[in-house]
C-alpha cells in the first residue's frame, strides 16, 4: 500500500492549494491482502496500486503526473459531491468482507471516512444513513472511473492499431 508521512503531506497540501485525496479498498482473504488504492498528491502526482493475488497475479503500480487543470477537476468533483458535510458514524463498519477508506484534505478541512466494502446500491439504501452513504458511494464510483481512465490512457502501449 501507499505509505505517506502525514505531516509532510499536510504541509505539502497547505503549500499547494490545500488538496490531497487518498482512497483504499481492500480485504484479507484466501488470496492474501488484496486491495485497490490511489492518491492524488498536491504536486500533481497520481499514485495507483492494485494488488490481486488471484492466480498469482502481481501487484500493479502506476504513477503519473497530472496538470493543475486535472487536479482542479478532481477537486471540483469532490466539492460538488458535498462529501465534507457527511459523517461516517452510521455507516456499516469494516468487516470480513473488507473496508473502504477515503481521506481528503481540502479547503482547510481534513476528513476521513471508513466503512465496509459496498457491493450494491441496495446495500447503501438499507444502511442507517442512506443519504450520506449514497454521496460516498457515488463519489467513489466517479473517482475510480476517473483514475482508471487516466491510468489506462497514460499507459496505453499502442493506442492506434494498424
Amino acid at each position: 500500500p501507499i505509505v505517506a508521512d502525514f505531516l509532510a503531506l499536510t504541509y505539502a497540501a497547505k503549500m499547494a492549494d490545500d488538496f490531497y485525496l487518498r482512497y483504499y479498498q481492500g480485504h484479507h482473504g484466501k488470496f492474501g491482502h488484496e486491495f485497490l488504492e490511489f492518491e492524488f498528491r498536491p504536486d500533481g502526482r497520481l499514485r495507483y496500486a492494485n494488488n490481486s493475488n488471484y492466480k498469482n497475479d502481481e501487484m500493479i503500480t502506476r504513477e503519473v503526473f497530472l496538470s493543475q487543470l486535472v487536479l482542479d477537476e478532481v477537486k471540483r468533483i469532490v466539492e460538488d459531491s458535498e462529501i465534507v458535510k457527511e459523517d461516517d458514524n452510521n455507516w456499516p463498519a469494516p468487516d470480513r468482507v473488507g473496508k473502504q477508506e477515503l481521506e481528503v484534505i481540502m479547503n482547510g478541512q481534513h476528513i476521513s471516512f471508513t466503512c465496509t466494502k459496498l457491493g450494491s446500491v441496495l446495500q447503501v439504501q438499507q444502511s442507517k444513513d442512506p443519504e450520506g452513504l449514497r454521496v460516498f458511494y457515488y463519489l467513489v464510483q466517479d473517482l475510480k472511473c476517473l483514475v482508471f481512465s487516466l491510468v489506462s490512457a497514460h499507459f496505453k502501449i499502442q493506442p492506434i492499431q494498424k
